[in-house]
């Protein structure tokens, strides 16, 4: 387990050496103990053992971080922090503030992003983190613009620049699960809220599986933000960097849509295109405004798949060509599978009781083909649809 003083350690050329002899045993040796005990014939045990474990976590820290190589970890606060690509965006509102406050901000996804459009104040409780911060401000370049400051955010004294920005990341785990509702997070959100009239603007991420009933009416606007298809976020906006009501965001490329939760369109029969929104377009409730910019409508109520004849080009859903349609029957669609010479299947379900590892189970499947299978309610109907996936831009695709 890392510590300031094992920390201090690895930044040391030793530490390098150290790094680097792990780097080199990892390539062969993925077994953290096996690996350990390699690189403690170079270095002592316990420096080898934090050097492994570095490098170990920077791996992982790969699909989150730029430069991950270089930096420095702890499991937890991996775990927690926010993926780069994420904090870039929510970095660029704050760009023109002559200051922000990342208020718990932990190994410092969010600081490292926020130092490249203003100075930082970054706030946290936990000592090692803030040295952990220090260290990765240190090697990306940006330690000039951040300073760190050890403090309770429940008993945080109020002495914001009337000027300045503000986010907050409260806890939402504890004893090692999830805490939904958002006056359980660490500081809860009732606390967080009150900070709002000592800044000129207030960013809060809340889980994104927050109950919409819990922040409906919070005079904010709630912007959900997905990665790569993967529901990522969501952020409270409130003051000056508050942009609208509703929004949804879709990363990496960065497009937006902002409006009103309304309802969807009537629903119709099944066209030839099955349209899957973003799972940050659902979550907003902007699915009706994206069927009106389709003119697309949906298969049944409260479920979010749209349809249309012609399919739409659009990096907000994606969408499948369909190819048969049927009442869901087992051996149905053994006997579809078959003809089609299908021995790999891919099941998505939304608004079906059926359990996808069950038909796995199943099915007797041989062939050398793909397919995909799309589980739903037609009609108030158990239906399953052949498709085939065109992705988000209209081209023919692969993609599952």
């Amino acid at each position: 387990m890392l510590t300031p003083s094992l920390l201090a350690e690895l930044q040391t050329a030793a530490g390098e050496r150290a790094l680097t002899a792990a780097g080199e045993v990892l390539e062969t040796e993925p077994d953290f103990l096996r690996a350990a005990q390699q690189v403690a014939r170079r270095v002592p045990e316990r420096l080898a053992r934090a050097a492994v474990e570095q490098q170990l976590l920077r791996r992982r820290a790969e699909v989150k971080f730029d430069g991950a190589a270089e930096l420095f970890f702890t499991r937890e606060g991996l775990e927690q922090a926010t993926a780069a690509a994420v904090a870039r965006h929510r970095a660029e509102r704050f760009a023109g503030f002559p200051r922000a406050f990342d208020l718990g901000c932990g190994i410092g996804g969010d600081s490292l992003e926020l130092a490249k459009v203003t100075d930082v104040v970054g706030l946290d409780l936990d000592r090692l983190r803030l040295r952990i911060l220090r260290a990765n401000a240190e090697r990306t370049g940006v330690a000039s613009r951040i300073r760190l400051v050890r403090a309770d955010l429940e008993r945080l004294p109020l002495r914001f620049p009337r000027e300045a920005a503000a986010f907050a990341d409260p806890g939402r785990r504890a004893g090692g699960r999830r805490l939904r509702r958002v006056n359980s997070y660490h500081p809860p959100l009732s606390l967080v809220l009150s900070w709002r009239s000592f800044v000129a603007g207030l960013a809060i991420k809340v889980s994104p599986a927050v109950g919409l009933e819990e922040v409906r009416d919070l005079g904010c606007e709630i912007e959900f933000v997905s990665l790569s298809g993967e529901l990522k976020e969501a952020v409270l906006w409130f003051g000056a960097l508050r942009r609208g009501r509703r929004r949804a965001t879709v990363l990496p490329s960065g497009v937006t849509m902002e409006g009103e939760a309304e309802p969807a369109s009537e629903i119709g029969p099944l066209a030839s295109f099955l349209i899957e929104p973003d799972p940050a377009v659902m979550r907003a409730g902007l699915v009706g405004q994206l069927g009106a910019e389709f003119g697309a409508h949906p298969i049944a109520r409260d479920i979010a798949f749209l349809t249309t004849d012609e399919p739409p080009h659009s990096p907000f859903a994606r969408t499948y060509r369909v190819v048969q349609a049927a009442p869901f029957r087992l051996k149905s669609l053994q006997m579809m599978l078959a003809e089609r010479g299908v021995g790999r299947l891919t099941v998505k379900r939304r608004g079906s009781a059926v359990e996808p590892d069950d038909i796995a189970r199943r099915l007797h499947l041989s062939g050398d083909r793909e397919a995909l299978v799309v589980l739903t309610r037609i009609a108030d109907r158990q239906t399953m649809i052949l498709a085939e996936p065109v992705g988000r831009s209209g081209d023919a695709s692969s993609e599952t």
